[in-house]
């Protein structure tokens, strides 16, 4: 593995592969996934997931079936309690947005990490695009970890975090759900304890591994500290260097590691359609450990305002 080297290599694999920026997001090339996949292509596209982060494939006019089963090459599926899904097949989730129902994922967020066992990763294909914005954009969790400020990362290190589905317990209640039904969820799915640098099982790396969608507090901080330094790492996802962004045509495709980057969707094609469909793979008990890999190569010139951020922390982007 290259470990995200600027010229991603793609020789020997069984496709073609395009990087979006230096270390996460690549397009897809030579894959028709209407077809079976080979165990060959099978081993491939894992190898550029844990690489890339997020995979991108244009012009595939595939059916739900098509898209179940591409999924189910990389792991059993998951269903989404609090979502709605396509009829006849409840792993896939149904989302859209139009007029009545203005797009609301535009936050930064890593899939279901309020599930003791979060998503491996998750599958979107698109069905109707706007005919201008829309896109989403994803975030490389191991460049915003190795770039954190030096006392936020000592803070970190080893610590955990308390995630919660809060923000879907609002909408069940708006729908009518009873004080019994809201019970059993919480008792169903209780508040994981994940960390908060996360090593990733299958790289080893370590990544920033919480969201302001779904995590509340970090566990032995004060409430004003476990704020403040989960502000500073929610805040690392929204820096350009650590991004690409993908802009969705219909029968476009996206299948990202919600292990190793997060994703959010722009909500500023209103009052235009938008229309998706999300298949998502079910993943393993998040974990921390010291070492392993990562992604720093020699000092850059360019690093500008996120060197000085790594001594000295700031709201200022005129800070001397």
């Amino acid at each position: 593995m290259n470990l995200n080297a600027i010229e991603t290599s793609t020789k020997g694999l069984s496709f073609g592969i395009t990087p979006y920026s230096v270390t996460i997001g690549g397009e897809v090339d030579g894959i028709d996934l209407r077809e079976p996949l080979s165990d060959e292509q099978v081993e491939d596209l894992r190898w550029a997931l844990l690489d890339r982060k997020v995979l991108f494939f244009r012009n595939q006019n595939i059916s739900t079936e098509q898209h179940l089963e591409f999924a189910r090459n990389f792991g059993d599926l998951e269903v989404h309690p609090f979502a709605p899904h396509k009829e006849g097949h409840p792993e896939d989730m149904a989302i859209t947005h139009d007029k009545n129902r203005p797009g609301a994922e535009n936050g930064w967020h890593s899939d279901v990490t309020w599930r003791l066992e979060p998503s491996l990763g998750s599958i979107l294909r698109c069905l109707e695009s706007p005919p201008i914005g829309g896109d989403t954009l994803f975030s490389d969790m191991y460049a915003a970890y190795e770039n954190l400020p030096e006392a936020v990362r000592e803070k970190v290190e080893g610590k955990f975090a308390v995630h919660d589905f809060e923000g879907f317990r609002v909408r069940l209640r708006a729908q009518g759900a009873s004080e019994e039904q809201m019970a059993e969820f919480d008792e169903t799915y209780p508040n994981p304890e994940h960390p908060v640098i996360r090593t990733h099982p299958e790289t080893g790396r370590k990544g920033i591994y919480v969201n302001a969608a779904f995590t509340k507090f970090i566990i032995g901080m004060d409430k004003a500290e476990s704020d403040d330094i989960l502000e500073t790492l929610y805040q690392q996802a929204s820096y350009p260097e650590y991004q690409c962004r993908f802009r969705w045509e219909k029968n476009s495709i996206a299948f990202w590691d919600n292990r190793a980057c997060q994703h959010y969707a722009t909500s500023d094609y209103w009052p235009y359609n938008r229309s998706v469909e999300r298949v998502t793979i079910i993943g393993d008990k998040p974990y921390y450990e010291k070492g392993g890999p990562i992604t720093m190569r020699d000092e850059s010139p360019f690093r500008g305002r996120i060197k000085r951020q790594r001594k000295e922390p700031g709201p200022s982007l005129f800070k001397a």
